[in-house]
Order: structure tokens, then sequence, then C-alpha cells
């Protein structure tokens, strides 16, 4: 066979186009319904969808059915897209519950902030993040000793456990201007109490200054937070335990114990010299009174004395015998007066008579009454003497007294 011969046998199957109804063989893998390997036909795929639905919704089936076929199919397709439309508005429903805040996006970029209650939002346009406002979050430090480990003031090393509390206080910088804020404020505290306890001893740290490394702590922490922007505020830090490492614990209450041995001593040193100085002030003031009154007594005695004196020497200038023997019947009154024997010069008789003044007195008093004066002048034996005389005027005297 010539070449010729070929090409005119070839030609026309050659000129066939691939989707050609008519065609032999395997020309057309997409219009042979067995070929298994190749993809389906997309208008024949659409047209079975469409005559699907149209029949769900009493439209007719079927490739054939002229332009009531085609009317019903375009109505299924809008009342497809009607419910694809109003389950796309029903999604971008929200509600903010109270003490949360939804913090809207749209298109990646923040638009506004939400506040508690039903909201709306166009879905796949713009989203939103809710952020729990008023929930109080906790956070510990010192579980790990890379954590708890901090160097002090004085070069000694301190154990220390803290847990910090806190809140979002904006929601905006909480959710855009850090990318992990509870991360970031745990590196924030960290770094403020190891700058807060480097500043202090260790003694301050651990017994007395707790609070105001606390405190401090705070202040230092929400000074950082407000400079980065993380919408975080502090409520609250506490330590739940400052003690030396453990290495050293038995060294270190030693002297605790050392140095509270010492305070228990001056507190009792205290105690007594509290007890001891006010008697001591008591007394001394109680001696200075009686040394004041002392001192007024004996002043007001010697002016008395000065007093008495110029007036008996008044009377002396007057009288001065009636005035001696006076002074004479005073002083021997103020002699006989303290002595319990007496004693009479009597004439014709004993040179020494006594008389039981004491008994007299103890029995009456210390008063010598006139009764008692008769009683002793009948035991007389006889007439007195002049001394008599006058010891018989001062009796006289005392008992007109």
């Amino acid at each position: 066979m010539s070449k010729e011969e070929v090409e005119k046998i070839t030609a026309p199957d050659q000129k066939m186009a691939w989707n050609e109804p008519g065609g032999s063989g395997n020309k057309d893998p997409w219009g042979n319904k067995n070929n298994q390997d190749g993809p389906p036909d997309l208008d024949e795929v659409f047209k079975k969808l469409n005559e699907k639905v149209t029949s769900l919704f009493g439209g007719k089936g079927g490739r054939s059915g002229g332009g009531s076929g085609s009317s019903s199919g375009s109505k299924g397709v809008g009342f497809i897209a009607l419910i694809i439309v109003v389950l796309w508005g029903l999604s971008g429903i929200y509600i903010i519950d109270e003490g949360r805040q939804g913090v809207v996006l749209r298109v990646g970029a923040f638009d506004r902030i939400t506040e508690p209650g039903p909201h709306w939002y166009p879905r796949f346009i713009e989203k939103v993040e809710i952020v729990d406002v008023d929930r109080v979050r906790s956070l510990n430090i010192g579980a790990t000793s890379h954590e708890s480990l901090m160097l002090t003031k004085d070069e000694n090393i301190v154990d220390i456990q803290f847990a910090v509390q806190y809140k979002v206080s904006n929601a905006k910088d909480y959710v855009f201007n850090v990318r992990e804020p509870d991360t970031t404020l745990r590196q924030v505290t960290e770094t403020a109490m190891r700058e807060i306890v480097g500043k202090n001893n260790m003694d301050f740290v651990i017994k007395d200054g707790r609070v105001q490394v606390a405190s401090g702590t705070k202040e230092l922490m929400q000074n950082i937070l407000d400079g980065y922007k993380t919408g975080l505020i502090v409520t609250n830090v506490n330590m739940q335990n400052a003690q030396p490492p453990e290495q050293v614990q038995h060294a270190f209450s030693d002297a605790v114990k050392a140095r509270e041995d010492k305070e228990r001593l001056v507190n009792e040193a205290e105690a007594y010299s509290n007890d001891i100085l006010p008697r001591a002030r008591g007394k001394a003031a109680r001696m200075g009174q009686e040394a004041v009154a002392y001192r007024d007594q004996v002043i007001a005695r010697a002016n008395g004395e000065t007093q008495r004196f110029l007036k008996v020497l008044t009377e002396y200038k007057k009288a001065p015998a009636v005035t001696r023997d006076r002074l004479y019947l005073d002083a021997m009154e103020s002699v006989l007066s303290r002595s319990n024997k007496v004693m009479v010069d009597v004439k014709k008789g004993n040179n020494l008579m006594y008389l039981p003044l004491d008994r007299l007195q103890s029995r009456q008093g210390s008063s010598i009454t006139s009764d008692d004066l008769e009683q002793i002048k009948q035991s007389l034996p006889g007439p007195l003497d002049n001394s008599s005389s006058r010891s018989r005027d001062s009796l006289r005297d005392r008992e007109g007294r």
C-alpha cells in the first residue's frame, strides 16, 4: 500500500473532535462512561444537582422539560441562596456574658469593644475574641529553685515563694499588644521580685520586711506592665514563704535561736527595770516630800518659839520675878511630866517620898484630877516648905489648866 493511500484512510479520524459522539475507539476519555480514570463532566454534575434540588421543591426532573424546568431550577437556586444568607446572618449573632468584653476585629484589625449583651457581626468579615475582665487570676512563683532562689543586698541567698493575683484592665491591650500576656506577667513578676530583694538585706526580707517587699514588688510590677501596655492590673502580691536555702537552714536556725534568746533577755531586763525604777522614783519622791515637810515643820516650830519668846520677853520686862518663877515652873513641869517619880521635901520627915503617879495616870489616863490631888495632899505628913509650896503651886496650876 502506498503512502498516499494510508494518509487518505487515517485523515478522517484525525480531524474528528475528541468529544464527538460518533467517534470510535478511546479518543474521548471524558465522553466514555466506562472510563473511570478521568474526571467527570462539570456541566453534567451541575445539571444533575440542579435536577435533584428542583425535584425536592416540586420541579420537574430530567433533562427535558423546556422553559418550566429551567424556571423551577432558577427558583430553587434562589431559595438556596436565601437560606444560605439567612444562615450566614444567624451565625453572626453572639452574646457577651456579664464580666466579659468582646474585642471585634474587622479584616484582622481592631474595630471596637462590645459590652455584655447580645450582638451581631458579619462572619468571615469580622471576628470576635471574648475576654474575661472580671475574673481574678492567680500566678504562683517559686515552684522551682530557678525561680525561688534570689540574692540579697548582703550577698546572701534566700528561698522565696509568693503568689500574684491580677485582672485584665484593658481588653484591647490584652489581645493586641502582647503575644502571651500571662507568660509576660510571670517574667515581669520574677524580675521585679529579684530587684526588690536585691536592694534589701536577708534579715529584713525574711523577718520584718515581708510587707514592704511585697508592696514594693507590686508597685514595680505595675509600672513595668503599664510600660508594656499589657492591659493587666496587679491586685495583690503575697509572700507565702521566705527562708534561707536548705543547705544552711540548720546554721540559720541556731542564729535565729540566739537572736531570740537575746531579745528575751533584753525584754526581761526591761521588765525588771520597769518594775524597779517606778518604785525607786516613788520612794525618792516620798523622801523628798518628807524632807520638805520636816523643813516646814522645823521652820514653823522655830517661828513659833521665836514668837513665844518675844511674848515672854515682853512679859518679863513688865514683871521679871513673876515671869522668872513662871519659867522655872514650866521647865520643871516639862521635866517632871516625863517622869513617873516625884520627890517631895517634907519638914521633919523623910527626905524622899514616893507618890504613885504612874498608877494614878494608868488608872485615870494621862491627866491628874482634883481627887487625885486631894489624895496626895492627905498623904503628906506635915506642912510643906518653900519648895513644897512651889510644888503645890505647880500642882494647883496644873489643876487649873
